[in-house]
């Protein structure tokens, strides 16, 4: 029998592709280190719970909307088409930052008190909880389902698990990205434009980024819309 060289040829494309997400990895790592220190110096006023809080938080939305941002994108522009292999990356970052994000305010904020977590203070003079801010934790509770839904997704975002969910389901999954994007939004927005009404003096002070991040979320569904007319008009002109 005739030798089929197609082993050699797939065993050296298995380090090629190896090499090329460890990339995508560094790349990703990189930009991820730029939006946390630019962010922390943006907060640099604040005391430095919330400075970091912030710094994360905030990189972490980035990267969200650069991973909503790629796939529309590529569809309006093609020379974005070899920027769609680094969604994954980002949407593992915006999901490993957001987790540290959770941390420094489980440690810094709230102090491991999970009652304290959801809008509780205790009374020193009764030794009881009560809920203190209502807006606090709801927020907080949606943002702790919203980062469920990113972990799901990130241990989710894998070849191996392609194969284990089959492609139909996992791309169900993967598409339900949209319902984390909404929350990681309503759970942003009320930190940055409502929680800090309820005290007598803003503590710590507005986050400068409240406009941008509100220019930011409608590029996105400008971005998302103008795909999707796009997209429905391609369709309509090739089914004539």
């Amino acid at each position: 029998m005739t030798d089929i060289p197609a082993a050699p040829v797939r065993a050296g494309l298995v380090p090629l592709a190896w090499r090329r997400m460890l990339l995508r990895h560094l790349v990703v790592i990189g930009v991820s280190a730029a939006l946390i220190y630019g962010f922390a110096v943006v907060h640099g006023q604040w005391s430095p719970m919330h400075r970091w809080n912030r710094a994360f938080a905030d990189a972490s939305l980035a990267l969200l909307v650069i991973t909503m941002s790629i796939g529309p994108g590529a569809r309006l522009w093609p020379a974005l088409l070899r920027a769609v292999a680094y969604r994954r990356e980002t949407g593992i970052y915006a999901t490993l930052l957001a987790a540290v994000h959770t941390v420094i305010i489980l440690g810094g904020w709230v102090e491991w008190d999970f009652a304290r977590l959801f809008g509780y203070e205790i009374i020193p003079q009764t030794g009881e909880y009560v809920m203190f801010q209502q807006g606090f934790g709801l927020a907080n509770l949606i943002g702790i389902a919203a980062l469920a839904y990113a972990l799901m997704l990130m241990f989710t975002s894998n070849d191996r698990s392609i194969r284990l969910l089959g492609t139909s389901v996992w791309k169900f999954l993967q598409n339900g990205a949209t319902v984390l994007w909404g929350l990681a939004l309503v759970h942003t927005a009320y930190f940055l434009f409502m929680h800090f009404l309820s005290f007598h003096r803003p503590t710590p002070e507005p986050n400068p980024l409240q406009w941008p991040f509100v220019a930011a979320i409608l590029s996105v569904l400008l971005l998302r819309a103008a795909a999707f007319v796009s997209t429905w008009g391609k369709k309509r002109n090739s089914s004539r």
